[in-house]
């Protein structure tokens, strides 16, 4: 699982990050409402958390447009007003849940696991593309029979290329939603950790001509080729 969180307050953002690294849920960090609506319509999340008072845009802008973009990742709007208007106002948005500060960490990651089981049901705790399918909770993934457990890093880069079949991913996009790299590292990275997984989940008996679906874009990147 991956959740965006945007929150301008370090301290805060750091607790957050720690509380759900802690339980094998990643975040992604945006301090500011622009890059926050950026990172939100161009990658893939299991939920955003969202804090109202924001550089920019505020979190009310950011969720209207988040929701007028036909985007409906569940969205938890975090802030220090328990007034009941604006508790009115995210929901009047398209607010999944509201949580005012201070919260304990542990209600929000009840809140936030609760809020996505709700939203993908039983079936999408397994991702399924074809002759690959991808247990979420114990990054199992099965390739035509073959069972290969991934690590935190494989899952994560697999799921963000199964989510999106037919897309293509740029390495400077999958450096960012895999790695939370802003910047080119000037390594290879990206492509020999495609690689490694490639290998973990080689076809057992290649001479069947099914390749498995990671296509290298020359130039480009990588996308989940889709299989008829």
């Amino acid at each position: 699982m991956k959740i965006l969180l945007i929150e301008d307050d370090e301290q805060i953002a750091d607790l957050v990050a720690s509380a759900f690294e802690a339980v094998g849920i990643q975040t992604q960090l945006e301090k500011d409402g622009f890059r926050g609506l950026r990172t939100a319509l161009q990658l893939n999340f299991d939920a955003i958390l969202l804090d109202v008072a924001l550089p920019l845009m505020d979190g009310f802008q950011v969720l209207e447009e988040i929701r007028r973009n036909n985007l409906n990742t569940p969205v938890i709007m975090l802030t220090a007003s328990i007034d009941l208007p604006d508790r009115l106002k995210s929901f009047e948005k398209g607010a999944d849940d509201y949580l005012p500060k201070p919260f304990y960490m542990e209600e929000l990651i009840v809140r936030v696991k609760a809020m996505i089981n709700n939203k993908r049901g039983k079936v999408e705790m397994t991702l399924v593309q074809g002759d690959l399918s991808l247990d979420r909770f114990t990054r199992v993934a099965t390739w035509q029979g073959e069972k290969a457990t991934l690590t935190q890093r494989e899952y994560v880069l697999l799921e963000c290329l199964m989510t999106s079949p037919g897309q293509i991913f740029s390495r400077e996009q999958i450096l960012k939603q895999v790695w939370n790299v802003d910047f080119d590292p000037g390594t290879n990275v990206v492509d020999v950790s495609v690689q490694r997984l490639r290998k973990k989940l080689s076809s057992p008996s290649p001479e069947l001509g099914i390749a498995f679906p990671i296509e290298t874009i020359r130039g480009v990147g990588y996308r989940f080729k889709t299989q008829s």
